[in-house]
């Protein structure tokens, strides 16, 4: 899909209401998972890859998160009005688009999402993901490390998993981009916690109880900044609860929801 210069890869599951799924970092966008498919029972999930990520573009002036929200506010104008759900990185795009304007969103979801300063400016709030090893990196994001080291797409064939080129270089190009618009300051908006005062649709945030990549502190001070947010932990959980609790993830987003 074509949004001003940037070209979207859009994936596409199920019929009905719509639902936008915004992905994480190490993340292999589509819509071939158990938490995408349930979700895809009752309406339509679209799952766009970021501009710079999988197979879509980046347009050359975009050098920041907040680009990248700007190209998915024009987007979401063309979708009507449509449920927004944001994990990890595709978390702070989507606050990012929510402080600017609600118009094109239902509700709006973050699962263990990136973006915000909560700590004092000498305390790190989020780990350096980029310099954690494999190892390091799978037990901070986890509860089941085991599970972890299966089903994380990491761009390394240290957890016993062979990339192919295709998937190797999408991982390779997620983080790269990730980098170029999150890097300074690390991966967040120093101006964003203050702004999310803005949000005046039904928020939920969802967090893994045992994500150590951000801790849920973290996502109670990302709710308590946004208007009558709910804060919800999913149990077992770590960074990736819609991967490692698929089944207890949709329903408590589907509980959300049907309020």
């Amino acid at each position: 899909m074509r949004v001003g210069e940037a070209e979207l890869e859009v994936f596409s599951r199920g019929a009905g209401e719509g639902m936008v799924f915004l992905h994480d970092l190490d993340y292999l966008n589509g819509v071939e998972y158990p938490f995408v498919e349930a979700l895809a029972n009752s309406r339509r999930v679209l799952a766009p890859s970021h501009p710079g990520f999988g197979g879509s573009s980046l347009p050359e002036t975009a050098d920041s998160v907040e680009d990248l929200a700007f190209i998915y506010l024009d987007w979401l104008q063309t979708l009507g009005s449509v449920h927004v759900v944001g994990a990890g990185f595709g978390g702070w795009i989507a606050a990012e688009v929510a402080v600017r304007c609600t118009h094109s969103i239902k509700s709006l979801t973050l699962v263990d999402a990136l973006g915000i300063k909560v700590s004092d400016r000498t305390t790190a709030d989020i780990q350096d993901m980029f310099v954690l090893s494999p190892t390091e990196l799978i037990e901070a994001c986890w509860h089941d490390p085991a599970l972890g080291h299966q089903l994380m797409p990491l761009p390394t064939a240290s957890n016993g998993i062979a990339r192919d080129e295709d998937t190797l270089t999408r991982l390779l190009t997620n983080r790269r981009t990730a980098a170029l618009v999150g890097w300074n300051p690390f991966m967040h908006n120093p101006k964003l916690r203050a702004r999310l005062r803005r949000i005046d649709v039904p928020t939920l945030v969802v967090w893994g109880a045992s994500d150590r990549l951000l801790a849920p502190r973290y996502g109670q001070a990302y709710a308590e900044a946004i208007p009558q947010a709910r804060f919800e932990t999913v149990a077992d959980a770590g960074h990736y609860p819609y991967l490692e609790k698929p089944t207890d993830f949709v329903n408590v987003l589907e509980a959300f929801l049907a309020q």
